[in-house]
């Protein structure tokens, strides 16, 4: 990556106020997963201590952001990313930090062969939440477009 081009985190967290809001933290962004982190902040606890559901839901969307620009960044002039739907399930009870790591449903490369057939593909995210001990505390998914530009 030359030093005049944003990484994904800086480019997330400069377009999405809530990855500020929330202070997460980038540890990885690559076309085959995104991982972000995150940290353990009261003012985002719920009821039992642990980070809210919300914070938790944005913190997965959010992984799931970083993997679609990583893996689709170069389609960004002819085609804009947007989440469809999602389902989140909430696993175990989350305390202290944590991590979600998302991966691509399916290959970029028949997601932007469905784009170069003309069509709006569409593709899922999945993202794994887990918790410092490695504990899995919830799961997503997220189906992404690519909407062709007009």
């Amino acid at each position: 990556m030359s030093e005049t081009q944003p990484s994904v985190g800086e480019m997330l967290a400069a377009t999405v106020p809530m990855v500020r809001t929330l202070n997460l933290e980038f540890l990885e962004a690559s076309p085959e997963r995104a991982v972000l982190r995150l940290p353990d902040q009261p003012d985002f606890h719920n009821h039992v201590g642990g980070p809210h559901a919300g914070a938790m839901f944005t913190l997965a969307e959010s992984a799931s952001g970083a993997i679609v620009l990583a893996a689709f960044g170069d389609q960004l002039g002819r085609a804009v990313p947007l989440a469809v739907r999602a389902e989140i399930g909430y696993k175990k009870l989350a305390k202290g930090p944590v991590t979600a790591t998302a991966t691509l449903g399916r290959t970029a490369a028949e997601v932007v062969a469905e784009l170069d057939a003309g069509k709006r593909p569409e593709f899922p995210v999945n993202i794994a939440i887990t918790r410092e001990d490695g504990a899995a505390t919830g799961e997503m998914s997220i189906v992404w477009t690519l909407r062709p530009q007009s």
